[in-house]
């Protein structure tokens, strides 16, 4: 993510958009040429959603990256947990990508940018977490029993407590919403 906005000059939209404004393929075709994977990122229609009878033909070709630490599979084949929230006030929000430096006032090594999820997706199909502060927060975590895994804006990582507040993990999926991670983060 970082690498794509260092070119781009904005983190990648959580999806690639057809010219009506669908949402076509996911982020994580987006950054492939960012992660060794060009040739394959080359490969794809990106005016095509990502199962038109083109794209889903390149679903085998997943990035180990994008599969489970342990190396087992998920239960469906070629889908992955590393999703991102998607929302007003999460590090993806709108069609347009953001800037790390302007747009995450409450600090990027405070803001979560890719988490676990509790259900894996497909891994081009442009699903990931729906965020809304009035609304319950998904399910995360669907590969470790203790933590769920999360990549915080300053490129770290960090291991998310199953025991971390509701309150706290707001504050950690929010760029910009003046809050402080609380002392269970």
């Amino acid at each position: 993510m970082h690498n794509y906005h260092e070119i781009n000059n904005t983190l990648p939209t959580h999806a690639v958009y057809s010219k009506d404004g669908k949402p076509l393929l996911s982020w994580r075709v987006l950054i492939l040429p960012f992660i060794e994977q060009a040739k394959l990122f080359e490969k794809f229609h990106l005016d095509e959603p990502w199962d038109s009878s083109h794209n889903i033909a390149l679903l085998p070709e997943m990035p180990k990256m994008y599969g489970r630490y342990d190396h087992k599979t998920t239960a469906a084949p070629y889908t992955t947990f590393y999703q991102v929230f998607v929302g007003k006030g999460a590090a993806f929000e709108g069609v347009k990508g953001l800037k790390l430096k302007e747009d995450f006032p409450d600090g990027t090594s405070n803001t979560i940018l890719m988490v676990e999820a509790g259900e894996a997706v497909p891994w081009t199909k442009p699903e990931d977490l729906p965020y809304a502060a009035d609304q319950p927060l998904p399910a995360l975590g669907g590969l470790f029993m203790s933590t769920i895994r999360s990549a915080l804006a300053d490129g770290s990582v960090h291991s998310i407590k199953r025991e971390t507040s509701e309150e706290t993990l707001r504050a950690a999926i929010t760029r910009n919403g003046g809050d402080t991670l609380g002392p269970d983060w």
